[in-house]
């Protein structure tokens, strides 16, 4: 037996539960993982809230973890047990002892990169790369506003478009959250509960606007992003951290400044092992070079998983949290 998180009805935090379960064996092409530490996210919310559905109830929760290989699946050939590894993608389950997964989703750590640093940042460091290196090739001299720039995501995007030469603009709700995304190497910062985010915009780029903004936040700053950027500028709305945009009107894509719009996810760039190697790859050497250092600001035993996602809502948080199995 092995204890996972698990829920049977979606809800608040109430509808976590701390449950011993028998670990599923992994079959053709999976693994098996002993986690050693396990990465929170706000994805986690929606899929415990119902935003986005669970495939069957009771469910297990999260995506992302790292650890030891405890067993290999038939077909399984660039794994073995005792791999030190680590993953960000589905199925649900990581909040637990054991979790088995498809190997396709699981990479090697390299001996630099630490179970704990592996767990809080493996979502959010593939998140920034394709943010950054797919969705839209930053070269350097761009100029682009980032939402919740001290969160976790934040933080690494704040390092990374430094380290490419990049003018990011973080969004933050308090002073505290500004000089750590600046200490981050962000350009500049825009306290949304004080000033408006549009107009601090046009006065840092001196009428410019931003050739990109990255958006997690959803239906509360889809109308301002707009109107942070300039003509024929991208919006990457990637999260839905306050509901997800809805009753969109395209033509106003084209009132705006013939403007395009993207809604990208993990899953729809690391599709393949391939692409997931390299996307890794590009990660860990971010973290191998020093250029990206992770900040894991909270640490919570498994069993404490819903006050955890409280704090992480709350916005109350700052760089990663995770769970301790």
């Amino acid at each position: 037996m092995s204890q996972r998180i698990q829920f049977a009805r979606t809800g608040g935090s109430d509808v976590l539960e701390l449950a011993d379960v028998t670990p599923a064996e992994p079959g053709q092409g999976e693994v098996r993982i002993t986690n050693k530490a396990v990465g929170l996210n706000f994805i986690d919310i929606y899929v415990r809230t119902g935003l986005y559905p669970a495939p069957s109830m009771p469910s297990g929760l999260g995506t992302e973890g790292a650890g030891v290989v405890d067993a290999v699946g038939a077909g399984v050939t660039h794994l073995n047990v005792g791999d030190r590894v680590a993953y960000a993608q589905g199925p649900l389950g990581a909040y637990a002892e054991l979790h088995t997964l498809p190997a396709a989703k699981v990479v090697k750590l390299p001996d630099f990169v630490d179970f704990e640093t592996a767990a809080a940042s493996m979502l959010k460091g593939l998140t920034v790369q394709y943010l950054l290196r797919q969705t839209c090739e930053l070269k350097g001299g761009e100029t682009i506003l980032f939402h919740a720039a001290a969160g976790g995501v934040g933080s690494i995007a704040c390092q990374w478009a430094k380290s490419l030469g990049v003018k990011l603009i973080g969004t933050v709700s308090s002073q505290e959250k500004a000089d750590l995304a600046m200490a981050n190497g962000a350009w500049a910062t825009i306290n949304y509960s004080e000033e408006s985010v549009v107009e601090r915009v046009r006065e840092l780029t001196s009428g410019e606007m931003c050739d990109v903004v990255y958006d997690s936040v959803g239906k509360d700053t889809w109308e301002m992003s707009l109107d942070c950027l300039k003509t024929r500028g991208l919006m990457v709305s990637f999260g839905n951290a306050s509901g997800p945009v809805e009753g969109v009107n395209i033509g106003i894509l084209n009132q705006k400044g013939s403007l395009f719009v993207t809604r990208p996810s993990l899953n729809g760039y690391a599709d393949t092992r391939e692409r997931l190697e390299m996307m890794s790859n590009d990660f860990f050497a971010m973290l191998e070079s020093g250029k990206i250092k992770i900040d894991i600001a909270n640490r919570y035993p498994l069993a404490e998983a819903g006050k955890a996602q409280d704090a992480v809502q709350s916005r109350k948080t700052t760089g990663s949290t995770i769970l301790l199995p």
